[in-house]
């Protein structure tokens, strides 16, 4: 659980597949995981399958659509629409990932997928509250970062040589 002054406070429950963004001037944030399923290990919420998650931003449905995270870095992307806003949290770096409101850039997240969310530049950019919120979440559901494709391609081969 990650508590700052002010800022988010996040739940993450990943056997039971839900995350939970709160916090004061903050709209309710919720993903979850489908009841029942086996959560993936490496996948702080349990899961990339869009049919299996749902998201609700301040109570009201919304959409989470992420990519498949496979080999390339893009992949790892999360999209969420919410009203007419899409959200777009993209890998940056090993660490981190960038946050986008309408393909406009917000600022970054950065979290280990252990419920623990670090923002960096979404207050100078104009995050608004929701915006906020709903990064935070994606963050802590999917975690942030993720390798360059030639790093992912150099591990497979190299767990090929005996």
């Amino acid at each position: 659980m990650d508590q700052r002054a002010s800022g988010p406070v996040v739940r993450l429950d990943h056997p039971a597949g839900i995350v939970e963004v709160s916090g004061s001037g903050l709209p309710p944030v919720r993903i979850v995981r489908s009841p029942g399923t086996e959560p993936h290990p490496h996948i702080p919420v349990g899961t990339r399958d869009r049919a299996l998650l749902t998201l609700t931003v301040d109570g009201a449905p919304a959409r989470i659509v992420p990519g498949r995270g496979r080999l390339l870095r893009g992949s790892y992307r999360v999209d969420a629409f919410a009203g007419s806003t899409r959200y777009r949290l993209v890998p940056c770096s090993l660490d981190s990932s960038r946050f986008l409101r309408d393909g406009v850039p917000l600022g970054t997240f950065t979290s280990e997928g252990d419920g623990h969310v670090v923002s960096a530049g979404l207050t100078d950019a104009g995050a608004q509250p929701r915006d906020i919120a709903v990064g935070t979440a994606l963050a802590a559901a999917f975690g942030t970062g993720g390798q360059p494709w030639w790093a992912t391609a150099l591990d497979a081969v190299a767990d090929l040589i005996p």
